[in-house]
C-alpha cells in the first residue's frame, strides 16, 4: 500500500532535513507517521507547503517528504499532481479541511480515480459562527494600527476564518470518506455532506507525554495553566475574568499562558505591534489589578510543554469552541487535574466529576468555582488525576490508533 499524507505543516524529521527550526505544532502527526512507516508492505510519504516557495523531495529515515508552494487556488494543481505522478499513491489522506491545498488535492484524486480520505482537525466554517462570542462591541468592532495595517482586526478575523470556510465545505462536499472522532465534527461533517462515508479514529499524542505522570507533590500549589491564548476563540478573556474570584479565596494563585506575550507593549514598536485582542486582555489584566498573577511563558517545546503541564496544579481548556483539544487530552493523558469549557467535541473527552470538570463556555464564576474545588480538595483531585491517566491511555493508545488507521485505508481501498 502506497499512502500519501498531505498536510500543512512540516513534521519535524522534514525539518531536520531541510535545516529549518522545528514547529511546536502538529504533533499529533509525529508519532502516527513513525509507527505507520515501519509497517510491513506500507509506504509512506508525506507533502507539505513550505515557505520558500520551491519543490523539494526528501528521504528521510522511513518516509519520503515533498515540499511544495503555497497554492493560491484550487485549480493551481501543478506542484501537487507532479508529487502524485512521481509517488503514485493508492490513498492520498488530507489532514486539514480549510486549506486550498486539500481542496485542489481532493480534485486532482478524483479526476485521476485515487482513493481520497480527509481527516477533520477544525471546522472553521462552524468555528466562524461561534468567532465574536463573549466579546464586547469595542472588542468585536475595533482596531489597532497593526490591526488596520495588517487587516486583521478580530472582525477580519472571523471574516477569514469564514472565507476559509468556503473552501472547507467544497472539500468535504466533494470528497468520499473522512475521518473524524468527536460526535461534533461527525455531526457537522454528516451535514455538510450527508453520503459521506465517516469513519472514526482517536488520534495518538506527542510521545513525550507518554513518558510522565502528574504527581500532586511535585506540582506548583495553586497554579493554573492555559496552552492557548493568542486569538478570541481560545477565551483567556474568560479566564481572566474568572481569576479573580479564585484570588479572593486564594489571593497568592498564579496563570501561566503558553506562547508570547500578546500584551506587551513597552516600547513604540510593541505598541504599534499590539492587536485589539491583546489590548483587551491588558486592559482586562489592569482592571482586576493581576499583573503579579499572570505570567506568560514564551513558546515551548514538546519537552518544555510536558514539563509545564506536570507543574501546573490545574490546567484549563477555555475555549469559546473546540473539536478536540489536543493540549486537554495531553494533560489528561499525563493525569494533569483539568476544567474544559462544555464545547464542541471537547464534551467527548471529560466525565464531569470523574475525570475532570466541565463549566458552560461564558460562565466564568463556574470556572473559577470548579478551579477552587481543585484547589480545596486534595484527595479529590488525586482521583481526578488518576481518572483521567486511565481513561486517556485508552483513546491515545498509539497502536491500537495505528491499527484503525490501516483498517480504515484498506474499507476505502475496498
Amino acid at each position: 500500500m502506497r499512502v500519501l499524507w498531505l498536510t500543512n505543516i512540516a513534521i519535524p524529521e522534514a525539518s531536520s532535513l531541510m535545516n529549518d527550526d522545528i514547529l511546536p505544532l502538529g504533533g499529533w502527526l509525529v508519532n502516527t507517521s513513525k509507527d505507520l512507516s515501519v509497517q510491513e508492505d506500507l509506504t509512506l510519504s508525506i507533502a507539505f507547503p513550505y515557505k520558500k516557495n520551491r519543490n523539494q523531495k526528501l528521504q528521510g529515515e522511513k518516509i519520503i517528504y515533498y515540499s511544495f508552494p503555497a497554492i493560491k487556488n484550487e485549480y493551481d494543481s501543478d506542484n501537487l499532481l507532479e508529487i502524485i505522478n512521481e509517488f503514485k499513491p493508492d490513498i492520498v489522506h488530507v489532514f486539514g479541511t480549510e486549506f486550498t491545498h486539500s481542496l485542489t488535492m481532493i480534485n486532482i484524486c478524483n479526476e485521476k480515480n485515487i482513493k481520497s480520505i480527509i481527516s477533520i482537525q477544525g471546522l472553521v466554517s462552524i468555528i466562524a459562527q461561534h468567532y465574536l462570542m463573549g466579546l464586547p462591541a469595542k472588542v468585536k468592532y475595533g482596531f489597532t494600527l497593526r490591526d488596520f495595517i495588517k487587516r486583521d482586526s478580530v472582525l477580519q478575523q472571523k471574516k477569514k476564518f469564514a472565507m476559509r470556510g468556503k473552501h472547507e465545505i467544497k472539500a468535504l462536499k466533494k470528497a468520499e470518506n473522512v475521518i473524524g472522532r468527536t460526535s461534533w465534527d461527525k455531526a457537522c461533517t454528516t451535514q455538510i455532506h450527508p453520503d459521506i462515508n465517516y469513519y472514526f479514529c482517536n488520534e495518538s499524542l506527542r510521545e513525550e507525554f507518554y513518558k510522565h505522570t502528574w504527581e500532586y507533590e511535585n506540582c506548583e500549589i495553586h497554579s493554573i495553566f492555559v496552552s492557548q491564548a493568542s486569538y478570541p476563540i481560545k477565551g483567556l478573556h474568560i479566564i481572566l475574568q474568572a481569576l479573580p474570584i479564585v484570588l479572593r479565596k486564594y489571593p497568592e494563585a498564579k496563570l501561566y499562558i503558553a506562547g508570547a506575550d500578546i500584551t506587551k507593549s513597552d516600547t513604540l514598536f510593541q505598541k504599534m505591534k499590539i492587536s485589539t485582542y491583546g489590548a483587551y486582555i491588558k486592559s482586562l489584566i489592569k482592571k482586576h489589578e493581576l499583573e503579579d498573577n499572570v505570567f506568560f511563558t514564551g513558546y515551548l517545546n514538546e519537552r518544555e510543554m510536558c514539563n509545564r503541564f506536570l507543574k501546573s496544579n490545574v490546567f484549563v481548556s477555555a475555549s469559546i469552541i473546540e473539536n478536540e483539544s489536543n493540549s486537554l487530552s495531553e494533560a489528561k493523558l499525563l493525569g494533569v487535574p483539568s476544567i474544559s469549557s462544555y464545547v464542541g467535541g471537547v464534551t467527548d473527552r471529560i466525565k464531569h466529576n470523574e475525570d475532570g470538570y466541565f463549566y458552560q463556555y461564558d460562565a466564568n464564576y463556574m470556572l473559577a468555582y470548579y478551579i477552587c474545588e481543585i484547589f480545596d480538595d486534595k484527595s479529590n483531585t488525586i482521583k481526578l488525576s488518576r481518572n483521567a491517566r486511565e481513561n486517556s491511555i485508552k483513546y491515545h493508545n498509539v497502536q491500537e490508533n495505528t491499527e484503525k488507521l490501516l483498517n480504515i485505508y484498506k474499507e476505502v481501498l475496498r
